[in-house]
């Protein structure tokens, strides 16, 4: 073989050699271990860490939101990663997956957390529990609820500002001891407070809460519904489970507005009741709605009662959509207000130990 046949055979053989770590431009098989293989959690919020070896740098993340991974990678080829999962509050197993990438190889570890457990509830008859929140876990509301912002009168001339949660350190949403405690407080000048959403909606139900309303003139917590696809008011509909103003000590309020039916033309479908510790000790106040009435309740007692007039006209009866749940308090306004306001009495607390929604088999 002459010495230019020979040069040729070295350089292809110094090519292969070059070119056995890659194929066609794409990066060669790592190798990578992970232990744990899967993880296995209980419904609360929960630390775990895999521990990862791999042969060059790698990357480690979850497609989940519920799913944290710190660090998100490194170049060493030995770490210990730590994996937070955040707490279900929904009463069924959910599933995930952390993934585990390095060149083209990938490692999948599926992730199982358990649901919520369903707590001892008396279930109206006839229903099942479909959705609750008791309060249970974290420091704050979960991600079942958003919140509404702002401070513009909303429709009542109410003066509170609502903010997202907390307002210059001060957490206004709070969770602790198994209690949400919603506050309306004056913070450089301006009282500030929360009203809060679920995230789901529903059509018809039984809906329940276990509540403390806030002593004080000037104060108006409320547990109500609106609309899903609201478009306006009163015309697709209001529930009003409970309501309270501080100037009016112990009378809860269930009511109705629809288009036919609100207060600022004097038709409005309504009933009180006197519970002479509403402000002091915790009651359970509720609606049952189905397709032919809404009836509102107070520690199991049936107080209010709005019949569907069965005619198909929205102007009497809008309630056949989803609506969602809502909690907040409110200060002053057209109703809050009517009779003055206490600025003595802030920062001013309402209390919910649970909310529960509550549906029949189709």
């Amino acid at each position: 073989m002459n010495k230019i046949n020979l040069f040729i055979l070295l350089i292809l053989a110094l090519y292969s050699t070059s070119c056995s770590s890659k194929n066609n431009g794409v990066e060669a098989s790592s190798n990578i271990s992970c232990s744990p293989s899967q993880i296995n959690v209980d419904y609360s919020e929960s630390t775990t860490t895999i521990d990862v070896k791999a042969d060059r740098e790698w990357m480690i993340y979850s497609n989940e939101n519920w799913i944290n991974c710190t660090p998100k990678g490194s170049i060493n080829t030995t770490e210990t990663v730590r994996v937070t999962i955040a707490a279900n509050t929904n009463t069924s197993t959910r599933e995930g997956s952390v993934i585990v990438k390095a060149g083209n190889t990938r490692i999948s570890i599926p992730v199982t957390q358990k649901g919520k457990p369903i707590p001892n509830v008396n279930t109206p008859e006839g229903y099942t529990l479909v959705w609750n929140d008791e309060f249970d876990e974290g420091t704050r509301p979960s991600s079942e609820w958003f919140y509404e912002t702002g401070g513009n009168g909303w429709g009542n001339n109410e003066l509170q500002t609502y903010v997202s949660g907390d307002k210059d350190g001060d957490q206004l949403a709070v969770v602790k001891d198994g209690i949400l405690r919603i506050t309306a407080k004056k913070i450089n000048g301006t009282v500030y407070s929360i009203r809060m959403n679920t995230n789901k909606s529903w059509t018809y139900g039984y809906f329940e809460a276990r509540l403390k309303v806030p002593k004080g003139k000037g104060t108006w917590p409320a547990f109500w519904m609106m609309p899903k696809n609201y478009t306006a008011w009163p015309d697709d509909g209001e529930i009003d489970i409970m309501e309270h103003v501080g100037y009016d000590p112990n009378q809860i309020h269930s009511s109705i507005h629809s288009k036919a039916y609100y207060h600022s033309i004097g038709t409005q479908k309504t009933a009180q009741k006197l519970i002479p510790t509403a402000q002091d000790e915790f009651h359970v106040y509720a609606v049952e709605w189905t397709a032919d009435f809404i009836k509102g309740y107070v520690d199991g007692e049936n107080y209010f009662t709005f019949q569907n007039d069965k005619t198909g006209n929205k102007d009497t009866w809008p309630f056949y959509n989803p609506f969602y749940l809502k909690l907040n308090l409110a200060w002053g306004g057209n109703w809050g207000g009517a009779m003055g306001i206490d600025e003595s009495v802030l920062p001013a607390n309402y209390d919910i130990d649970y909310v529960r929604v509550f549906q029949k088999s189709k």
